[in-house]
């Protein structure tokens, strides 16, 4: 049968046809050992086509696909890409950088396909020098030019951090196309300079869904979360259907901002539009929910979405969203049903920093302290992040001794969340002589952070050391930190609305006073004479 496939020439087509409908690694693995026991595997075509099925697919196995490349007698570049590309897009990028040089010591020279994938390597490891060498070894061949590799060395100078690079290479392209726009647009937004970013947005020929989605996670990232949603909504009304990549950023600015009403509005465009609600959304959609105070939608969300079909990222926003919610019992079942047998999803760092955010806010100290342990236990080393919350859930339970001792053995120098949380801790229980020191150290840490000196001057006007409370304000001013106002938002019929303290520039600001006015009148307040007097926590209308 196999030699009569041979002969009539259709065996490479079968081979093609079988790959194509290949869904996972073991029924690649069938299909190779159908090749290697007819003695297929080691011609040429056949080796190239299970090389190349084995190193770009979605299920594919980078270990699995280096033997089967190792076992190709003379490789031709097409196999030599073909890894390349594999290891360029797996977990781990580094080796497609080694088997690049593997393949210059062979003597096999690079073509206009091979630089590409070796530069989203070096995006993807943000190794600056190594770019450069690349780029060097582009100009020597005379690549320069070719289309494809410019707009490959552009997101890769994008990702490093080197944009100035990035624009000389765009501005130095004779012809450009829409992923060369769009990778100049994804470098400004990485980089965090949204003028620039949106200046080569509103210059761009045409838009497209990836444009966009730049522009909008861009503003993200940068936590410009309303211009995130004001330039969807104008997306919406000009631009292309949305993809899962733009939902995610959108939900991410409602997210943030707790704008509920419009989260919910960006839920029924995503089923209005009929778009496929992946893991990703659907974790996103959870996220946005619980951090929007709608705790019983997240859960909805979650409980849509089969057991066996969920990654750690969902039981993370669920088991936090639960845990900020003060739901601590229900999160911490969760986190039973997740390790349940069979399940196959295993917890990570987050998983652990969600339990000892439960933890901290339910006073579960024994628990606390068994998570903890566990993430060692698990081959886990505990980061900056957990350290914070254990001490975090000493402090709220009083034990500040406990809490200090263990900062002073931890491996790690404390940082200013650590010592955060155990001066909360100590102002809460009154031990305003340990908040001092407390105090006095978070300003050393840093000294340009407004809320350091605040944080000690209330300490002081706790007891009553007015001249000392005085002292610290001017200490910051003499230092030039400016306290930045703190604001909030409230969203009224799905619009946002941003407030500061004693605001007066909102249209509205003489009914929402009046009411304001009217609601404190009617509240028996009782309040210090003389720290009222002193000006530090003081009601002005």
């Amino acid at each position: 049968m196999v030699q009569l496939l041979w002969k009539n020439g259709s065996a490479n087509q079968t081979l093609i046809t079988l790959l194509e409908n290949c869904k996972s690694l073991s029924e690649f693995k069938k299909i190779q050992a159908f090749f290697i026991t007819s003695g297929l595997s080691q011609q040429h075509p056949f080796a190239s086509r299970l090389l190349y099925f084995s190193a770009v697919s979605s299920w594919g196995d980078m270990d699995h696909s280096y033997r089967i490349f190792m076992q190709i007698p003379s490789p031709t570049i097409y196999n030599w890409n073909s890894i390349i590309r594999g290891f360029s897009s797996g977990k781990k990028p580094s080796p497609s950088i080694s088997v690049f040089v593997k393949m210059l010591r062979f003597g096999v020279w690079p073509d206009h396909l091979t630089y590409p994938f070796v530069a989203k390597a070096v995006a993807r490891l943000s190794e600056l020098q190594l770019g450069l060498a690349v780029h060097c070894r582009v100009a020597k061949e005379g690549l320069w030019l070719d289309r494809f590799i410019a707009n490959s060395l552009i997101h890769m100078y994008g990702s490093c951090g080197e944009i100035g690079s990035a624009r000389k290479v765009f501005d130095e392209m004779p012809m450009r196309n829409s992923v060369s726009w769009n990778s100049m647009l994804d470098g400004y937004a990485k980089c965090g300079d949204l003028d620039s970013a949106r200046q080569v947005f509103e210059s761009m020929p045409e838009r497209d869904v990836v444009s966009w989605s730049s522009m909008i996670d861009g503003c993200v990232k940068d936590g410009e979360y309303g211009v995130a949603l004001a330039i969807f909504g104008r997306m919406r009304v000009v631009g292309p259907k949305a993809n899962e990549v733009t939902m995610v950023s959108v939900l991410c600015a409602c997210a943030h901002l707790g704008a509920l009403e419009q989260g919910r509005e960006m839920h029924q465009y995503m089923v209005d539009k009929a778009l496929p609600f992946t893991l990703a959304l659907r974790t996103s959609l959870v996220d946005m929910y619980a951090k929007c105070g709608a705790i019983e939608e997240a859960i909805a969300v979650f409980r849509e979405v089969p057991t066996d079909q969920t990654d750690v990222l969902m039981w993370n926003a669920i088991i936090g969203g639960l845990a900020t919610h003060g739901q601590v019992r229900d999160s911490l079942e969760l986190f039973k049903e997740m390790q349940a047998q069979g399940l196959g999803v295993a917890p990570d760092e987050i998983t652990y920093l969600c339990l000892l955010s439960a933890c901290a806010h339910g006073g579960l100290i024994n628990e606390a302290w068994h998570f903890f342990k566990s993430l060692e236990r698990k081959g886990m080393a505990p980061k900056s992040e957990h350290y914070a919350c254990m001490v975090d859930v000493l402090s709220r339970a009083g034990q500040l001794a406990e809490a200090i001792d263990f900062i002073a053995q931890m491996p790690i120098k404390p940082t200013p969340s650590m010592l955060g949380a155990l001066l909360n801790g100590c102002m809460n229980h009154r031990r305003f002589d340990l908040a001092e020191r407390v105090g006095r150290k978070l300003i050393e840490l840093e000294p340009d952070h407004d809320g350091r000196y605040i944080g000690l001057s209330n300490v002081y006007a706790g007891v009553k050391l007015w001249d000392d409370a005085r002292t610290m304000r001017e200490a910051m001013e003499r230092r030039g930190v400016k306290k930045l106002p703190g604001f909030s938002f409230v969203e009224v019929f799905g619009t946002l609305h941003r407030f500061i303290a004693h605001d007066k520039t909102h249209q509205d600001s003489d009914q929402i006073y009046m009411v304001l006015n009217t609601i404190v009148r009617q509240m028996v307040v009782d309040v210090d004479f003389e720290t009222q007097k002193h000006g530090f926590y003081d009601i002005q209308l």
